[in-house]
């Protein structure tokens, strides 16, 4: 029985000799089309690029696209042969060719450049899988679906072009899902939402203004952001927003600019009206009943700068003294209260001493007159009738501030004040019309005649004048004296 060889029989040879030579007639008619998925894209360029406008005129050539699997040659290596501009483009950075080789390497063109799709296929396909599209700049990370809930696929913000993209697409987008927000949000900050969204929404719910140097506290945590950033269109015009009070509190402010700009010294983010001004760190500290004025009895207007801190400036109707006492207020007033008076006389040329310290001040101050008022005491102190001008107006010399009487009269009066049984006797006792006269008859019941009488039985004569013979009343003391005439 003979042996069977298989395909290496003879008819088995001659059938394989016989494929081999059919397949280079179809490769020498036909070309690569033989293995050709479809046909080429046949959209010309503007310009031939390797020698062709579009990718159909390559004709059956695979290896155009397609280089030898053993070689070291990629597709890509081939593509750009032919689009040189894409070459320049991988580096730049700022081209979206150079973000997508920046953001992975070199990646193959074919994963969003396909072919064989026919005449009319598009060169750009994506479905979005593995591209990696944060690299343009903006993330799909918070668009995974469309406002009604669908897949979001390219189409929804690029068209039929993923090349293009209208920027009005986002607020149509966005305006189905809150169209109140969107208008005043385009109207606070333009229509240029790529300026700033990146598509993780950095300005969003999520964005934490805590965490810059500027906190948003109190009032201000409630504020709208176009508050503060008016007109911004950028990032950079959000971060150049001033971060001092009086940039945005300038036309609150009621002071005029007298106090300067730094609100916080007073104002808090709470609320704008309430102010905790520290008045006592100023050169004009608040004491006293000036606590409890308010700011507008010495501010008038709101004006604060410049205001006077000398009291008369403000208590000048309140003074009763119509100015006589000058405009030092301090010198006798405190702010505790204005009358409570604290004016030290022993400072003047009459200070008040004894029975002058109990006495009111309108008891020499009539009518509220200080300026001018006589030191003299006869201003205050009429003079007796019973003096008739006998010590020439000068009480001082018989009385003292201690108390008016008794007064204490030692100028050439020899006469005891204390003659008699009941003390010191007032001066009226021996002087009862006028101080140039005086009796001794008042006390001692004494009748002239008999006075008389007697004294000329003594052989005295002269006898009109008792204190000649008796100057200390004593009644021997005339015979220690000699007595007669």
């Amino acid at each position: 029985m003979q042996k069977r060889l298989g395909c290496l029989a003879p008819q088995g040879l001659v059938a394989a000799g016989l494929t081999v030579v059919a397949i280079t007639l179809v490769l020498l008619l036909w070309g690569g089309s033989l293995f050709s998925p479809g046909p080429l894209n046949a959209q010309a360029g503007a310009e031939p690029l390797g020698g062709v406008r579009s990718h159909a005129e390559v004709g059956g050539r695979c290896s155009a696209c397609h280089p030898a699997p053993w070689g070291a040659e990629t597709m890509s290596d081939r593509c750009l042969a032919c689009h040189v501009e894409v070459q320049g483009q991988l580096a730049d950075p700022a081209s979206l060719h150079g973000a997508l080789d920046a953001a992975g390497g070199v990646r193959p063109c074919f994963l969003c450049h396909g072919e064989h799709g026919g005449a009319d296929a598009p060169l750009t396909r994506l479905t979005g899988d593995g591209f990696p599209h944060q690299a343009t700049g903006f993330s799909l990370e918070g668009h995974a679906r469309t406002a009604g809930g669908d897949d979001l696929i390219c189409a929804d913000c690029h068209g039929q072009d993923v090349t293009e993209f209208d920027p009005a697409t986002c607020a149509e987008c966005h305006g189905e899902m809150d169209a109140i927000f969107v208008q005043a949000h385009r109207g606070a900050f333009g229509d240029s939402c790529l300026a700033c969204h990146d598509g993780i929404d950095r300005y969003g719910a999520a964005f934490d203004h805590d965490q810059l140097a500027f906190s948003l506290e109190g009032a201000h945590d409630t504020a709208g952001c176009a508050g503060c950033h008016a007109n911004a269109r950028t990032p950079a015009d959000l971060r150049s927003a001033p971060q001092n009070c009086y940039a945005c509190h300038q036309e609150d402010d009621a002071h005029g600019g007298d106090l300067g700009q730094d609100c916080a010294a007073c104002h808090a983010p709470q609320a704008w009206e309430e102010a905790t001004f520290d008045h006592d760190t100023l050169a004009f500290p608040l004491e006293g009943a000036h606590r409890e004025v308010e700011c507008g009895d010495c501010h008038q207007d709101a004006t604060f700068g410049g205001t006077p801190a000398d009291c008369y400036a403000c208590h000048q109707e309140d003074d009763a003294h119509a100015g006589e006492l000058g405009q030092d207020c301090a010198e006798c007033h405190t702010p505790q209260a204005w009358e409570e008076v604290t004016f030290d006389h022993a400072q003047t040329a009459f200070p008040l001493d004894g029975g002058h310290l109990d006495v009111a001040c309108g008891g020499c101050h009539q009518d509220a007159v200080f300026a001018g008022t006589p030191a003299e005491c006869v201003a205050c102190h009429d003079e007796p009738a019973y003096h008739a001008g006998l010590f020439d107006r000068n009480c001082a010399a018989c009385h003292n501030t201690a108390a008016w009487s008794p007064a204490e009269f030692d100028r050439a009066h020899q006469f005891p004040f204390d003659h008699g049984e009941e003390g010191i006797s007032p001066c009226a006792t021996c002087h009862p019309d006028r101080l140039a006269d005086y009796t001794c008859y008042e006390c001692h019941e004494h009748r002239p005649a008999e006075i008389a009488a007697e004294h000329r039985d003594e052989g005295i004569t002269d006898f009109e004048d008792c204190v000649e013979c008796h100057p200390t009343g004593q009644e021997d003391e005339a015979e220690r004296e000699g007595g007669g005439d």
